[in-house]
C-alpha cells in the first residue's frame, strides 16, 4: 500500500491557544488522489491550509509530508508541495517570465526540464504573448494564471490549491482541470478547497467536510450522500444538508 503524501494527525490549531479554530483534525491524502476540502466561510479551511504550509504551527498534533514534519526536515517538507492561493501574490516589478524562472530556481528545476514545461503551460493559459509583461500590469485573472503556471511548472508531489477558479475565464478553468487530471494520473496528490462544488464533484476522489473547525464527514460522494440520507443527490444539496442539520448550526 502506498504511503500518504500528506498526513494530518489530531491537529488542533489557530491564532490563539485559548480559542483554537481547528479541533482535532485527522486526514490523509494519498498519491494519485484529489481530495476536496469544503466548508462554509469561516469553517477553518484556510487555517487548515496555513498549518499545512507551515505558516502556522499546530497547538497539538502534527502534520507530515512524506513522513516528515516541518521541524524534522524543513527543506524536504517545503519542496514536497506547491501552493496556489486564493488571492494571487506576485512581485509587482517582475515579469511573467521572471516569475516562472524564479520558481524554477527555487525548486532546483534543471534548465532542460524548465524549457520542456514552460512553453506548453504558457500556451494552455493563453499567456505566451505576455511573458514580458510585469505583474503590476496584469489583470487578476492573469495573475492567477501565473500562480497556477508556477505551481504546475515544478511538478511537486502535492498540490495545495485554494479557490483556484476565482477570476479565471472558462478556457483557463478547463486548462486547470485538465492539468489536475494529468498530474493526478502521474501520481501526484491534490488538496483543493473550492466553493464551486458542482465542478469539483466531477473530479475529486474524496471530500473533507469542515464545519466550525471540525471535520464532520469525509469520504466519497456516495459516503456523503449516505451520511446525509440523500442517495443520488448532487454534492451541492448534500453539503447544504450536512452543515445545516440539527446540532451543527
Amino acid at each position: 500500500m502506498l504511503k500518504p503524501i500528506l498526513e494530518v494527525n489530531h491537529m488542533t490549531g489557530g491564532y490563539s491557544r485559548q480559542q483554537p479554530v481547528l479541533h482535532d483534525l485527522s486526514f490523509q491524502v494519498q498519491p494519485g488522489e484529489m481530495v476536496g476540502l469544503i466548508g462554509l466561510n469561516g469553517a477553518g479551511k484556510s487555517t487548515t491550509i496555513k498549518h499545512i504550509l507551515g505558516l502556522m504551527l499546530p497547538h497539538q498534533g502534527e502534520i507530515r509530508l512524506k513522513g516528515k514534519t516541518l521541524s524534522e526536515s524543513r527543506e524536504q517538507y517545503r519542496q514536497t508541495f506547491a501552493y496556489v492561493p486564493e488571492s494571487p501574490l506576485l512581485y509587482e516589478e517582475l515579469t511573467v517570465q521572471e516569475h516562472l524562472e524564479l520558481t524554477a530556481r527555487a525548486y532546483g528545476l534543471e534548465t532542460s526540464a524548465y524549457m520542456d514545461r514552460v512553453k506548453p503551460l504558457l500556451e494552455q493559459f493563453q499567456m505566451d504573448k505576455l511573458t514580458g509583461r510585469m505583474a503590476s500590469h496584469l489583470s487578476k485573472g492573469m495573475r492567477q494564471k501565473v500562480m497556477i503556471m508556477c505551481a504546475f511548472l515544478v511538478q511537486p508531489e502535492l498540490y495545495i490549491i485554494d479557490e483556484p477558479f476565482l477570476g479565471l475565464d472558462p478556457l483557463s478553468m478547463r486548462a486547470l482541470l485538465d492539468l489536475m487530471v494529468v498530474v493526478k494520473e502521474s501520481g501526484a496528490a491534490i488538496l483543493i478547497s473550492s466553493h464551486i462544488l458542482a465542478t469539483i464533484e466531477r473530479y475529486c476522489d474524496r471530500f473533507l467536510v469542515m464545519h466550525q473547525g471540525a471535520l464532520i464527514v469525509s469520504g466519497t460522494v456516495e459516503t456523503l450522500q449516505e451520511a446525509a440520507g440523500m442517495p443520488s443527490a448532487p454534492l451541492d444539496d448534500v453539503f447544504c444538508h450536512l452543515v445545516t442539520r440539527d446540532g451543527l448550526r
